[in-house]
């Protein structure tokens, strides 16, 4: 009798087990469609209204576009509109676009480093933290880009006292023409470049929280100074933050009102606007791929030996 009833006992746990394993696999199934579900409104919206977009500008730059009454209407030029931007008429990037690239070089360290100073004071206990917070990240909020604009037509973003101690001249005394007028821009309009801060402040932050206040116990007891400690310590803790805000920062200064680039792409002839935006996009991509080359090297310096 028990060796029956031990031979019948594995059959009866299978089939109560068939049940439970159908239910587990409907619910991995359930939980893939509830997934899939989930980010369907992202998908569609990025290839409806970033894909097509993209890939229909690419096409229109190769080809000259006209609007009729009966619609768009398309005849193939090929590389036309890129040589054209590129060699025949290359005024444009030589004369507009490479001094604003030279203005971005200088752009993107001084708020990389303004962001960073700003969030380890405002890391520190001392009274109306919560207040300066938000002071440094109002302008993220209502400095959008016609406010900035109408903020540097009127001249309000400006340091006057640049224009008193005569730096522009001892800029051009001291530095190529090439990049005098760049940084003279630049520190001219400084006010507008910390406006640009507020993000990476935030970033900053939220970064320096996440290092352990353990590790800063332990350096002060084997007696490390807060200059050690800032270049041991919270430097390399900080350093895919740093990539991070120098990723944003490239995107977000290349959309900077006083772009020359935004400003001369009309609706006049879509074609050279779309080769015009593509060369520009293809520029940027140099500036994020630069960004990942240095950010990888500067991890591989910082990494133990063999690693």
């Amino acid at each position: 009798m028990n060796t029956e009833h031990s031979r019948l006992e594995p059959a009866k746990r299978t089939r109560r087990r068939l049940p439970l394993l159908g239910w587990r696999k409907n619910d991995a199934v359930l939980r893939k469609v509830e997934g899939s579900l989930f980010i369907a409104p992202w998908v569609v919206g990025f290839l409806v209204f970033v894909a097509f977009p993209l890939v229909y500008s690419l096409y229109m730059s190769f080809n000259q576009v006209r609007i009729t009454v009966t619609g768009v209407q398309t005849s193939w030029v090929g590389v036309q509109y890129y040589r054209e931007i590129l060699l025949a008429d290359g005024g444009l990037l030589y004369d507009d676009l490479f001094p604003f690239l030279r203005e971005a070089l200088v752009m993107i360290p001084i708020i990389i480093v303004f962001s960073l100073m700003i969030a380890i004071l405002l890391n520190l206990r001392f009274a109306g933290r919560a207040a300066f917070r938000v002071i440094f990240f109002l302008p993220v909020i209502f400095a959008s880009g016609q406010i900035i604009g109408e903020f540097i037509a009127q001249g309000e973003g400006s340091l006057n006292v640049i224009a008193s101690l005569g730096m522009d001249d001892r800029l051009a005394r001291y530095l190529p023409d090439a990049w005098a007028g760049p940084i003279g821009k630049v520190i001219g309009s400084f006010v507008l470049v910390l406006w640009y801060s507020g993000v990476q402040i935030l970033i900053f932050l939220a970064g320096r929280q996440t290092i352990s206040g353990s590790v800063y116990e332990a350096a002060r007891i084997d007696g490390a100074d807060p200059w050690s400690t800032f270049w041991k310590i919270t430097l390399p803790g900080m350093a895919p933050f740093i990539f991070l805000n120098v990723i944003y920062t490239i995107v977000d200064l290349f959309t900077y009102p006083s772009n020359p680039i935004i400003s001369k792409v009309t609706t006049e002839n879509y074609g050279v606007s779309s080769a015009l935006a593509w060369i520009y996009f293809g520029i940027v991509l140099l500036f994020i791929a630069l960004a990942f080359a240095i950010y990888a090297r500067t991890i591989k310096s910082m990494s133990p030996r063999g690693h």
